[in-house]
């Protein structure tokens, strides 16, 4: 029976090669799926694998209801773009008010302030709205934006037809 205390003892006092020789030393095509069905899955067939593909991570561990959380801030920012603070003629029906600060480089202070604003009316003004949680949160995705952590923040060309 092999186990960690004898290949302990050959290492130390046996000969270890003789007792447990490498299987198929000299060649590199062994494939190691078949050595048991239980690890099969371990080996996979990576040169043909799609992953051409975005998957949000899931964590099966999350305790705080964070991914009841994360759904309900998708689906806030989602709303937002059909918010009532766009423009109301149809060349400018994508224009938010976020774009207009940002055409003055006003917008990672107006991200700011406005965490601060939601974030110190949260339990004042309607209760604990969770909606003002929701704004702290998308505020503070855009000012991540705005601020360059993913980037140089890219600017409407004009042609606000091509927006989402």
């Amino acid at each position: 029976m092999v186990n960690a205390w004898s290949l302990a003892w050959e290492t130390l006092y046996g000969n270890m090669d003789e007792e447990y020789p490498i299987v198929g030393s000299g060649s590199t095509d062994i494939d190691l799926s078949d050595i048991d069905d239980m690890y099969a899955h371990q080996f996979g067939d990576y040169d043909n694998m799609d992953l051409d593909f975005y998957e949000p991570m899931r964590a099966h561990y999350y305790k705080y209801h964070e991914e009841e959380i994360l759904k309900d801030i998708e689906e806030y920012v989602s709303g937002t773009y059909k918010g009532h603070y766009t423009g109301t003629k149809h060349e400018f029906r994508n224009v938010q008010t976020i774009d207009l600060m940002a055409s003055k480089d006003l917008a990672a202070s107006f991200c700011q302030a406005n965490i601060l604003k939601y974030g110190s009316r949260y339990g004042n003004k309607d209760g604990k709205n969770q909606k003002d949680l929701m704004k702290v949160i998308h505020y503070a995705m855009l000012l991540l934006h705005f601020d360059g952590h993913y980037g140089e923040p890219s600017m409407p060309s004009g042609n606000f037809e091509q927006m989402p």
